[in-house]
């Protein structure tokens, strides 16, 4: 593949292991390196945004280093949520990659020393003797909720590196954390799936579960479906990317566990991806030629993880006939370019910043922090697939937007009935 520049990230060899574990993630240095294929160039750029996050936490040290970068008016309880949420979202991107075999590659030595700090992450967030602890007990806040079944995501898309090798006592911790969330009534939106999310993730692991939370959420969106692969964030439309960030993604994966427990018929389940599908088409025409996308609706401060339904069926193999994987990376790849290459995405030690497309406080909802803008990774799932994928492989190839508005033939679009 030729050779792409690379924009403002710390090189590839320092990224695969030569920073000592013992330094300040704020002593990597800004250089303009080159990555010899898309893939390594997400693959850094994915590092670089989680890396702060998982070598923080995986030492105790999140609630010490990481800044609590707030909006004007924010309205939640900064301190009781920030963390698990730059955690639990951050390993819900990440864990596509941390479920490729282990190999003694740079990169599989990387992979195998995330999925490390992963775990030892995980279980400070839930221990109560750890500096990062993060009280499930607390009532009053149910910001919880939605972070926990983040977290419950991401078991399920790495369960043998993320759930599996935990010791009996920190899963426990787990389990006993989302339990002592019951108590938070999700609204009659999005939220539902949150609640689902975890209750499907205790059927997973063999659990008591309250099925009567997934069948509710998973009936309630069937209700709110507005056609053409649109769902309602509740009752009413909203012009948002929530299809995006939550509902397309997590439903699809809530009914897959019913499906492979003989609890939900194959019919269905192929009618919600089939849904999906369609809004992953509509999402690869939004990307302009330019790799600009509709700064529409609330959260658009999570960046390229309002594609994370796109990337989802990219990573399954399931892309609609009409889009090749090619496609996709090299949209998203245009994508990523422009929003994290803008000066001031990063603050100097590292960390995201407030902002679409650089640092714009502004754009930030009055529930969102410094943890909420790690929900950026999930649009990282195709690094779940290897470097021999025909997605990492095939040359690049122009969008469905670049085509239409070069004078190229490109596919008709059409609605779809189901």
């Amino acid at each position: 593949m030729r050779r792409r520049n690379f924009f403002k990230i710390a090189p590839l060899a320092g990224l695969f292991g030569l920073i000592s574990p013992g330094k300040a993630i704020a002593a990597i240095p800004e250089t303009f390196s080159v990555a010899s294929s898309d893939r390594e160039y997400w693959l850094a750029l994915m590092i670089r945004i989680a890396e702060p996050v998982l070598k923080n936490a995986a030492k105790g040290e999140l609630k010490k280093n990481m800044p609590l970068e707030t909006p004007k008016g924010y309205a939640k309880k900064v301190a009781e949520v920030t963390y698990l949420e730059a955690l639990g979202r951050t390993l819900a991107g990440v864990s596509a990659w941390l479920s490729l075999p282990s190999d003694q590659s740079k990169e599989g030595l990387k992979r195998a020393e995330f999925a490390e700090l992963a775990r030892k992450s995980i279980l400070n967030i839930v221990d109560p003797a750890s500096p990062d602890y993060t009280d499930f007990l607390k009532k009053g806040e149910s910001q919880l909720l939605v972070d926990a079944a983040f977290l419950a995501h991401a078991f399920l898309r790495a369960p043998l590196q993320l759930w599996e090798p935990l010791p009996a006592a920190g899963k426990q911790q787990v389990i006993t954390a989302f339990r002592n969330l019951r108590w938070i009534k999700p609204g009659q939106n999005n939220w539902l799936l949150f609640a689902a999310m975890v209750e499907v993730f205790f059927l997973k692991i063999g659990e008591q579960w309250q099925q009567e939370k997934v069948t509710y959420a998973i009936d309630k969106h069937k209700e709110w479906y507005k056609g053409d692969g649109w769902y309602g964030d509740g009752e009413k439309f909203h012009f948002d990317y929530y299809n995006g960030f939550v509902i397309q993604p997590m439903l699809v994966d809530i009914v897959k566990v019913l499906l492979e427990k003989g609890l939900y018929s194959e019919k269905d389940y192929n009618l919600i991806l089939r849904r999906m599908q369609r809004y992953g088409a509509s999402q690869e025409r939004l990307i302009s030629p330019e790799g600009a996308y509709p700064a529409i609706g609330r959260s658009v401060v999570y960046r390229v993880g309002a594609f994370q339904p796109l990337g989802q069926l990219a990573l399954n193999h399931q892309l609609p006939a009409m889009i090749k994987p090619a496609q996709v990376r090299s949209a998203l790849t245009a994508v990523m370019k422009r929003q994290f290459g803008m000066k001031g995405t990063f603050s100097p030690a590292g960390w995201l910043q407030l902002g679409f497309c650089g640092h714009q406080p502004e754009a930030a909802e009055t529930y969102i922090s410094t943890g909420s803008l790690y929900l950026c990774s999930v649009g990282f799932l195709p690094l779940g697939l290897p470097a021999n994928d025909v997605f990492w492989t095939s040359p690049a190839e122009d969008w469905t937007g670049k085509k239409a508005w070069s004078g190229q033939l490109y596919p008709e679009d059409h609605a779809v009935s189901f």
